[in-house]
């Protein structure tokens, strides 16, 4: 399992997200016609990088985070027939986030 690599200093273990073989209009691509992957889901991270003064600089990311990484960043591994990437944390342009939960803003009246 994939959970057993800890990647070093500041290098990322991902899970690349496929995305559906099918275009919008219904037609489905082979294998060779298919983008490579720029999304994935973060597995593992190391525990930053060391600045030149020595000072450790943690990782901005977490496990479980999805990510939007560079098209040929990183280096591409198998693990137990899973194909996994190893980034280091520059090559990695955004993060997504979860929607923003709109707060509503109603009064309470009371009556007299």
């Amino acid at each position: 399992m994939a959970a057993k690599l800890q990647p070093l200093a500041d290098r990322v273990l991902v899970k690349p997200i496929e995305k559906e073989g099918k275009t919008k209009s219904g037609i489905y691509l082979p294998d060779t016609a298919k983008e490579k992957p720029q999304e994935g889901k973060v597995l593992a991270v190391g525990p930053g990088k060391i600045s030149d003064d020595g000072k450790l600089i943690p990782m901005v990311l977490k496990v479980g985070d999805t990510v939007i990484y560079s098209k040929y960043g990183g280096t591409e591994i198998k693990v137990d027939d899973e194909d996994l990437i190893i980034l280091r944390e520059s090559d990695i342009l955004a993060k997504k986030g979860e929607p923003e939960k709109k707060t509503s803003k109603t009064a309470i009246h009371r009556s007299k």
